[in-house]
């Protein structure tokens, strides 16, 4: 048996998040499909191998968010296959909306979500001028542009181990609100198609609470459009009260950017 791990990458907008769950039902109280993430590819790796498999994914994306580089492993009970096979094999199965980047085998002992050091998003902003039809899936759309050196002066404090009680989802079951913060800035790029500006916040961290990313996003905007600063974003997130956060931004702008192996293992 091979322990694989994959490099997906997917379109979230038609998904509900990326863990198998259970059927929801309906307002006649008929049982509805829940479409995720992970049972896609784990169905497209039973009619591949002929065998259920289990597979781990590095972060558990909301409904609606993307990825570019989610990372997730498996236990393949056929060893015949060479790894670099499930690339052209998966996406051959898979809908369009999830393509499989790489594969590679590792050892026994890897888990895609407790070896993982450390996980980065972006979260895209296009600003001022209409973003394209097939780019709104994508991006959180504002009329207006914020000043940046505002925004960065709200999230210089975003640095180190910080209690993020503030920015927790109603529901979130993590037994510690506490996490670790590498880094987090936004920085600016040029849409080229429409020569509008996106506005891009980078946050990378050991792990995430749910929707916080969101609530972060939503709060640092709504804090500059109101004309607040740093001092006013600090006096939030240390105030460890929810109701003081801003509003959650939506899911379309938000990608899980990349998984990384090799730092500082910490809490999760």
């Amino acid at each position: 048996m091979k322990n694989i791990l994959l490099t997906v990458s997917y379109d979230g907008t038609d998904f509900c998040g990326w863990q198998k769950q259970n059927a929801g039902k309906d307002k006649s109280d008929f049982p509805v499909a829940m479409r995720t993430v992970q049972e896609e590819i784990e169905k497209a790796l039973e009619k591949m191998l002929g065998a259920e498999v289990f597979l781990q994914g590095s972060g558990r994306t909301d409904s609606g968010v993307h990825a570019r580089a989610q990372k997730a492993n498996f236990i393949s009970p056929v060893d015949s296959v060479p790894c670099e096979n499930y690339v052209r094999a998966l996406n051959s199965i898979l809908p369009k909306d999830i393509r499989i980047r790489e594969s590679q085998e590792v050892p026994e002992d890897f888990s895609a979500r407790f070896s993982a050091t450390s996980r980065t998003y972006r979260y895209f902003i296009h600003t001022g001028s209409v973003p394209l039809a097939s780019d709104m899936r994508f991006v959180w759309h504002l009329p207006w542009t914020p000043d940046i050196n505002v925004l960065n002066d709200m999230t210089s404090c975003l640095r180190g181990e910080l209690d993020f009680a503030t920015f927790t989802a109603s529901g979130d079951q993590s037994l510690s609100t506490f996490r670790y913060i590498d880094d987090a800035h936004f920085y600016t790029q040029e849409d080229l198609k429409t020569g509008g500006k996106v506005f891009v916040f980078e946050i990378t961290a050991n792990a995430f609470l749910w929707k916080m990313v969101r609530s972060l996003t939503g709060t640092l905007i709504g804090m500059e459009k109101k004309g607040l600063g740093g001092k006013d974003f600090k006096e939030v997130l240390f105030s460890k009260d929810r109701t003081r956060a801003g509003v959650t931004a939506p899911p379309t702008g938000l990608f899980l950017w990349d998984v990384s192996f090799d730092g500082v293992r910490r809490h999760v």
